[in-house]
Formats: C-alpha cells, structure tokens, sequence
C-alpha cells in the first residue's frame, strides 16, 4: 500500500515538473534569439559615448577617428579568423586606443584634480568567469595588461594603487613616469572643469567640448569563448581616488559564454548602482529578450530616466551585437565574416 502511495506521489511530482519545464521552455519563443544564426566570430569595439556636435569643421577629425576604428576591427578580425584567441584580440585592440591620445584611456587619460592621471581597467574571460581590474594607477603604460596579469598570474580580482603597480612591476609590465600620459588638451579641459567645479553634478563628466572617453573592447572568437575589456582615465577633475565603472567585474565589464559579453562607458556611478554589465547577462540568461531589446531597455529606459549618461557594448553568445547609448555620440564598431559597421552618431 505504502509502495502504490509513493509511486503515485512520485508520478505527480514528475507530472508538475515537466509541467513548469514546458512553461519555461515557452517563455523561450523569440524567433531572432532561439534560432539566432552562429557567427564563426565576432568583435565590437567602442572609444567612450558623449557629448558631440556633428558640425562641418569637425568632420575631418571625426572621420580620422572612424578611419581608426575601421583599421582595428579590420585587425582584429584577421586575428579571430586565423583562430586567435578572443583574450588577445581584446588586449591588443585595447592596448592600441591607450596608446592614441585621442582617447581617455593610457595616453590620453584625462586628468583627476590632483593634476595626476589616476588610470583604471579590467578584464573577464567568458570560459571560466576568471577576470582581473586595476584602478587609480599612475605608471602602468598599458592598464589593461596590468588587468590581464591579474587575472592569469595571481589569486586575487581587483587590485589597486601602489600594490598593482608593485604587481606589474613584478610582472614585467611596462612603467612609466606619470608625466607620459600628459597631453595639452586634456590639461586644458581639467582647468576648465576646476573653474566651473562650483556648478559640477554627475553629468560633470561630459563638459561642452568632452568628445571621447573611455575605451572598450569584446570578442568573440572560434572557440565560443567571449572575452570582454575595459579601460579609462575616469572623470576629468575626479576627486579622493574616486573609481569608476570601468574596473568593476559586473558594472563595467563583464563575459559569460552562456550569455554575453559587455563593456560599459558613461558615468560611472550610475552603470555601479545598476550593475549594468552583469544585469545584460541576467537578462538574456533569464529571459527572451535579444541582446539589443536588452541593451536599448538598459541605456534608454533604465539609465536614461535617471538622467545617467553612456553606453554599452555587447556580443551575445551567437556573435549578435549591441551598441545603445543615449548621449549625442559614442564612437563604436562592429565586424564579424559577413559585415563591418563603423558610427559615431546616432
């Protein structure tokens, strides 16, 4: 008697079950996710969202910057195509942009109020969830290798300040006086924040002429590993080794090869509340929507009801791509076997 009891109990718990696992699996109906084609490879690239005017004599530099971006995704996919892996496409692609001072990463990194060039970046790796972040270093000429470092060659996350850089020291890594990372410009565009500090707010980041910020990089490469990188100067005229987004796994940066790959610019502040680079991942593991629904629901709903200005980047396990922002610009490109797409507007 008690043996029929069980079976019975047993059958209508397996009935329930297979129940709750039809409804689940109907949830999973769009068309443009589910039966999303798989691309062999792909990389998406951006150099930070902000305020721009698309005026005439600006064209010129405009499209230098577009002409930049081309010859990167164009380098990238010959890696990828060749079967490189994702982590070095990602870390050269990100090594390259901190070297032209045209951006606010490396070189170009705008200045805290300090008068220093307080550096961050950060790393993750799609196949294990293994990641790495540096922040407020002021001698590492490539933060994003010290990043790297992190995450292949210690048993630590995030690492900061003089300890990184005694880190990258001890790697190897290349170091610089901080002088190097001086560029006129963004020298200018501290003084020019300091006299208006009294009228600052969160959207303080992006002053009338701000045009590039932060630069960011995901790739997706033969293997089905997605890898995602980030890295940045921070706020001009930053305060208190204020830190950002940009090194924080989950608000800045994020990969998961079961879901996505992201990387995040903007104001930092907001993109941390709202862990937005891992809210991508949730998102598209737990529900229909496609990377862009998702993406376009965060930057232009989400964060822009807040008034949080910036964008994303973002490659979904088929190699399908994201790039919503809701500034006036963000520099952004795209490519895998069949198609490129270069922008800096909307």
């Amino acid at each position: 008697m008690l043996y029929r009891i069980s079976l019975i109990i047993l059958s209508i718990i397996f009935i329930s079950c297979s129940e709750i696992d039809t409804s689940v699996e109907k949830k999973q109906k769009n068309p443009l996710k589910t039966n999303a084609k798989q691309h062999d490879f792909a990389l998406v690239i951006h150099g930070g969202a902000g305020y721009l005017s698309p005026k005439n004599d600006a064209d010129k530099e405009h499209n230098a910057l577009k002409t930049t971006m081309d010859s990167l995704l164009i380098m990238g996919k010959t890696m990828l195509e060749k079967g490189g892996e994702a982590i070095d496409v990602v870390t050269k692609v990100i090594t390259i942009m901190e070297d032209d001072p045209r951006f606010n990463a490396g070189k170009g990194a705008v200045f805290a109020n300090n008068g220093k060039n307080e550096l961050d970046a950060s790393i993750m790796h799609g196949k294990d969830l293994n990641a790495g972040a540096v922040a407020g270093v002021t001698n590492i000429k490539h933060p994003i290798l010290a990043a790297k470092e992190v995450m292949t060659s210690s048993r630590h996350v995030f690492m900061a300040g003089q300890g990184a850089e005694q880190f990258a020291e001890e790697q190897g890594l290349t170091l610089v006086d901080n002088k190097y990372f001086f560029t006129q410009n963004k020298f200018e565009r501290l003084e020019k924040a300091k006299k208006q500090s009294s009228k600052s707010s969160m959207r303080s980041d992006y002053l009338p002429d701000e045009k590039y910020g932060t630069v960011g990089c995901v790739a997706l490469d033969k293997k089905g590993n997605i890898v995602a990188g980030t890295s940045t100067g921070g706020l001009t005229n930053k305060q208190y080794n204020r830190i950002g987004d940009s090194p924080v796994i989950g608000a800045g940066t994020y990969a998961d090869n079961r879901t996505c790959g992201v990387s995040c610019t903007g104001v930092g502040e907001f993109f941390i509340r709202y862990a937005v680079a891992h809210e991508m991942s949730s998102q598209y593991r737990y529900t229909d929507k496609t990377i862009q629904e998702i993406g376009d629901d965060i930057i232009n709903k989400t964060l822009k009801d807040i008034n949080a200005d910036g964008g994303l980047i973002a490659l979904d396990k088929y190699g399908n791509v994201a790039m919503p922002f809701n500034t006036t610009a963000m520099l952004r490109g795209y490519i895998n076997e069949e198609e490129k797409v270069v922008a800096l507007f909307h």
